[in-house]
């Protein structure tokens, strides 16, 4: 007996599919492939109630992923839309921020950020400071505390496959246990000998707060790897570049030491933030 269903939960070759009627089925794949992530559609044929076997993957609208040289690890599948959760508690990465956008951007994919904690008052402005550029963008980004009251994200969540990403610690199973009860997302405390997140989700896990939204929490980052993107790629998927890649001399400018380069020309009359002309020149050094 086949049926189709979406992949709720991965743990290494068992995935945990959700069918059509709300059951759910542990299942491992149709030979040696493990390729599957949260989000993925899938048909199966069914051993048990309980138990079945994936037979085939439903082609995919979008698929996040990181990676390094000769390594990759995909983080979720038919996401419409990323959620960056960071905070004022512990300190976050303003580099894995914009290495999140890019992946998200190079999908086509919506970005949504979220500084959590903000009722750690005397630390919220250096956040906001950081997340500054990002605003002028035109990115959104959403101020709450999860531990008091997460509804001002669920309007955000509606008619959205959403992924939760970020480090650990920044509140992302807080946010999950907030607005799907019943959850029981884990949570941790801080280690603030180290000022860093202990991590509590060791696997992607799809949840749906309400029947117009579902949202993949995924385990804590520490690094975000883009080598399978091109340095044009990486070009495109800074918003700010994207109308003056055509205003250079040279058709394969690298917007470095390059004559008549029209982003360094933008860049010197103050038009792009230098931390993100720079994380962009990181970017493209890494994959070269």
């Amino acid at each position: 007996m086949t049926a189709s269903g979406t992949v709720v939960a991965a743990y290494g070759r068992q995935y945990r599919v959700e069918l059509s009627d709300g059951a759910t089925v542990l299942c491992v794949p149709r030979g040696k492939k493990s390729e599957f992530v949260c989000g993925d559609g899938v048909t199966i044929a069914r051993l048990d109630s309980q138990q079945g076997v994936i037979q085939a993957l439903t082609p995919r609208q979008s698929l996040l992923y990181r990676s390094d040289p000769g390594r990759e690890k995909l983080i979720a599948a038919n996401v419409t839309q990323i959620v960056i959760v960071v905070a004022t508690e512990p300190p976050f990465s303003d580099e894995l921020v914009s290495r999140c956008i890019v992946a998200a951007e190079s999908q086509g994919i919506a970005v949504l950020i979220v500084l959590n904690k903000c009722d750690l008052e005397d630390r919220l402005a250096a956040a906001a400071a950081l997340l500054a550029p990002y605003e002028r963008l035109g990115y959104r980004v959403l101020r709450l505390t999860a531990r008091r009251d997460a509804s001002p994200l669920t309007e955000h969540l509606s008619h959205h496959l959403s992924l939760l990403i970020g480090q650990s610690g920044m509140g992302k199973s807080t946010l999950i246990n907030a607005l799907v009860p019943g959850a029981h997302a884990p949570t941790r405390e801080l280690s603030h000998s180290l000022q860093t997140g202990k991590h509590t989700t060791t696997h992607a896990r799809l949840y749906r707060p309400n029947r117009h939204a579902a949202i993949i929490d995924s385990p804590g980052l520490t690094a975000f790897g883009l080598h399978h993107l091109s340095s044009s790629e990486i070009a495109q998927s800074f918003i700010e570049l994207r109308p003056l890649l055509g205003s250079c001399r040279f058709r394969n400018c690298r917007h470095d030491r390059e004559p008549d380069c029209g982003v360094q020309a933008a860049l010197s009359r103050g038009e792009i933030d230098p931390r993100r002309f720079a994380a962009f020149r990181a970017l493209c050094a890494e994959i070269n």
